[in-house]
């Protein structure tokens, strides 16, 4: 039985991902299924850049606004929501097309990663929060390179959500996460590509997009997130675009300085997902020609 093709458009933060997506769904017959571990939160549309109204009505997304921003959506359930989504899109007689940056939700899917369905354990979870809060994480990720190198290489030190999921799966069963995380066969056939930029781009793109943002009402999306009761403990708001207000509602830093701060992280953020990229076996392009994009998926 042939396996489906799956598209795959992966790239750095405001490489231009969307509007290439939206540009092939619409000549392809394909559906979107979000790679972004942000866009999966209710209500925090600005700072994750979601798609619009309009483009979502242009064409089918999926796995955007799973969750409150206060509930926990773990790898393992984006990785079986994703392949439920493939499998439905393909159905249909659709192009199924995973879109983002999030180099972890990527990775699960296309190395068929098999990943170990372990529900949290909250009084661990608030025992390395309470430590990540007194060190930044470091003292986690220490600990994680002692119990698990492997995992450890794999996630960088300063995501501290991913570091206290590995160790808390480490210390609940005795074995590294690593260890634990085992390879599926595909059920679909992928074909990947990787949109690219050049930094000096890039880097303005970003902070075009971060100015747009602000423009947009980022600063009053974030008021409404904590008149809501959301702390800055949570994963959702511990991710850039939402943690630099901290000093700024606290009465510690200008408005301008949050911006720049924004810019800074989302430059550094950019680096790190390049690293993840290149794990993929990928047709690397700085363009977006329909043509090639056909000729890529129809590579057999």
């Amino acid at each position: 039985m042939t396996k489906p093709t799956v598209l795959f458009i992966i790239g750095q933060t405001a490489v231009g991902k969307s509007a290439l997506a939206l540009n092939v769904a619409a000549h392809y017959d394909g559906e979107i299924i979000s790679a972004d571990s942000r866009q999966i939160y209710c209500q925090m549309d600005i700072g994750t850049a979601k798609p619009t109204r309009a483009e979502l009505a242009q064409v089918p997304h999926h796995l955007i606004d799973v969750v409150a921003p206060d509930q926990v959506f773990t790898l393992a359930q984006y990785r079986d929501a994703a392949l439920a989504q493939i499998a439905a899109i393909a159905a249909r007689g659709c192009l199924p097309m995973v879109v983002g940056g999030t180099g972890q939700y990527v990775a699960a899917l296309i190395e068929g990663w098999s990943i170990p369905e372990l529900p949290p354990n909250e009084p661990l979870r608030a025992e390395l929060a309470a430590r990540a809060a007194r060190d930044g994480g470091a003292d986690l990720y220490a600990q994680l390179q002692t119990l698990d190198p492997v995992a450890a290489a794999t996630i960088h030190a300063t995501n501290v959500r991913r570091v206290m999921r590995a160790l808390e799966v480490c210390l609940i069963t005795g074995r590294p996460f690593s260890q634990l995380r085992q390879v599926q066969e595909l059920t679909f056939a992928p074909r990947v590509v990787w949109l690219t930029s050049d930094t000096p781009a890039l880097y303005a793109r970003i902070d075009q997009r971060v100015d747009a943002m602000m423009q947009s009402g980022l600063l009053a999306e974030v008021e409404s997130l904590r008149t809501a009761g959301y702390g800055w403990e949570l994963p959702a708001m511990s991710g850039i675009g939402y943690r630099e207000f901290m000093p700024y509602f606290a009465g510690e830093s200008p408005l301008t300085a949050v911006v720049e701060r924004i810019k800074f992280n989302t430059h550094a953020f950019a680096r790190r997902q390049a690293t993840w990229f290149r794990r993929f076996d990928s047709h690397q392009t700085a363009s977006s020609d329909l043509t090639e994009i056909g000729r890529i998926i129809q590579v057999s």
